[in-house]
């Protein structure tokens, strides 16, 4: 499917794209599943022999001389040993089939695999496997363990390691060729650089990718932003016929001396300048910037932007978008065939991350389950107390990459507790952008008990397991808080919002700076590991128990 770039969603909003992610499962992960194989077919094969060894006796439905021969020792009863007894068999299989599966490359991203990949590779490492079972038997000299056994659990693992794979390719390809993997791109560069690459997408078939718009490199005034293609490009090629650097882009073989300028198709979201507030308030992957052969100054600010708020970056040299040559460009990224220098923000495709977002399904779906009397008890509670108020607080607020979705919380306020805020505004207490007092007297009498314990949070678990929030991270930010950020708190929107971070063990109702509160955010961003995830979790329920909510 081709790129179409003068088709691609000129009016996306960030209120109805959701965030992207890749189809990838993580190198280690496959271990773990292939294990899993491997162990519920050791299962199943020892289950299933005692029942198919009567199939192969005499009179039985496959009995044939070479079977008996292959697959019944001359000395067995019928009677597999305890299982704990067969567990080398397991293990002599998991050592020779994962790496076998491995360096024949059925751990890379499956939908860049093909069907017959992944049949012919299970097989083959599954034959490698009984092989080696096959070897060791040799070795002890011992003939009389079950070869149907042996060849039973060979099947099932090869069948297994295929029949799992093939689903989820399936999936993730039905998923990637609707989009839904996509990437939001944007370009940066002069009108020459964007045109060329803007041609290029739509010579490159793939689906990864959605091309969103350009940022101008040259200094156009962003009043010219949502005007009119000609307006638009009218200003900029005045703007650029002053950037000579330009020419290397569109200067022909034929004609060396003429430049032929075009015009991009792309809506245009400003100038390079405006970049960071651009990455907040648009889910935008990815950024392309062509750099110019003058050394212009905004690529610096450009790398900055981005390495701020953890955007993924490709810097194409202007030069190397030039006509032919017979120097011949080496793409590492086949995707895109771009000669790119590829910034790349800490944890990208981390199998930490896949890690962390597993654990948030897991979690967060035994939470909900186990916590379901508690969610009917509390739901019944503010019914019968208040009940002209809704059960759920719906509350619409920015979470990563700008991207808006609704969270739901327990109803603690009054109906019309947003009208009273306006009145209680000079008793803030918060700095900044965020709105707490002490003692809120639009907080009904129940809802303060469910705060006091954090109960009212519970709900939240819902957009944990969706995918909108995780379990630890930065609070979301509420749109109208988002426009009173400085573009250094905007950096909390780098990384997925959570249920609890660093703040909410280290004071949370003690805080009143809105600056400390974002800089225990950074710093959880800064040195974000899994282990510190489990460490606040814990200390997270001590501050539960201890009900130092408000």
């Amino acid at each position: 499917m081709p790129f179409a770039a003068h088709s691609l969603l000129p009016h996306l909003s960030n209120h109805t794209v959701k965030e992207q992610t890749t189809p990838m499962v993580p190198r280690r992960f496959f271990w773990f599943l292939d294990l899993a194989v491997l162990a519920v077919a050791f299962g199943l094969a020892y289950l299933l022999v005692p029942n198919l060894q009567p199939l192969f006796a005499l009179n039985g439905l496959f009995h044939t001389h070479w079977a008996v021969r292959l697959l019944t020792p001359a000395l067995w009863d019928g009677i597999l040993p305890p299982a704990f007894d067969m567990v080398w068999i397991l293990a002599t299989m998991a050592l020779a089939t994962l790496p076998v599966l491995m360096l024949g490359g059925l751990c890379a991203p499956l939908p860049q695999q093909s069907r017959t990949r992944i049949v012919v590779g299970s097989w083959l490492a599954a034959l490698v496997g009984v092989s080696l079972i096959a070897l060791v038997l040799f070795a002890l000299k011992n003939p009389d363990w079950s070869r149907l056994f042996i060849f039973s659990f060979s099947v099932l693992a090869a069948l297994g390691f295929s029949i799992y794979r093939l689903t989820l390719r399936h999936y993730f390809m039905l998923r990637r060729n609707a989009g839904v993997y996509a990437k939001n791109l944007l370009l940066i560069g002069d009108l020459s650089a964007v045109s060329w690459l803007e041609r290029h997408f739509t010579d490159v078939s793939t689906t990864e990718y959605r091309l969103l718009g350009y940022l101008a490199s040259v200094g156009v005034d962003s009043r010219y932003e949502g005007q009119s293609r000609d307006a638009r490009n009218g200003a900029l090629h005045a703007a650029e016929m002053r950037h000579p650097a330009s020419a290397i882009l569109t200067a022909t073989r034929e004609a060396p001396d003429q430049v032929k300028l075009e015009t991009p198709h792309l809506p245009c979201f400003g100038k390079s300048t405006d970049l960071g507030d651009l990455l907040i308030h648009r889910p935008i992957h990815e950024v392309i910037a062509v750099a110019p052969s003058d050394h212009s100054g905004w690529i610096e600010q450009v790398v900055q932007d981005c390495d701020y708020l953890g955007v993924l970056l490709r810097i194409v040299p202007a030069p190397l978008l030039a006509g032919r040559r017979t120097l011949q460009t080496l793409y590492p990224f086949a995707a895109l065939n771009l000669p790119a220098v590829v910034l790349a923000p800490p944890h990208l495709d981390s199998d930490a991350l896949f890690v962390k977002r597993i654990m948030d399904i897991v979690a967060s779906g035994l939470a909900l389950i186990l916590l379901s009397p508690i969610f009917l008890a509390v739901a019944i509670a503010i019914k019968v107390t208040t009940p002209n108020l809704p059960i759920f607080y719906r509350w619409r607020v920015v979470g990563q990459q700008g991207v808006e979705f609704t969270g739901y919380k327990f109803t603690t306020m009054v109906a019309n507790a947003d009208q009273l805020k306006t009145t209680l505004e000079n008793r803030n207490e918060m700095s900044g952008p965020v709105f707490k007092i002490q003692d809120d007297p639009r907080i009904t009498p129940l809802g303060r008990f469910l705060r006091k314990f954090s109960l009212n949070e519970l709900p939240q678990l819902w957009s944990v397991f969706k995918g909108d929030m995780s379990l630890v991270g930065p609070r979301p930010a509420f749109r109208h808080e988002l426009d009173r950020y400085e573009f250094w708190h905007k950096r909390k929107l780098s990384i997925r919002p959570g249920i609890t971070c660093l703040w909410q063990i280290r004071g949370r109702n003690k805080i009143s700076v809105f600056d400390d509160w974002v800089r225990m955010d950074l710093e959880y961003i800064d040195n974000w590991s899994l282990w510190l995830d489990c460490r606040i979790l814990v200390r997270t329920l001590w501050v539960v128990v201890a009900g130092t909510g408000s």
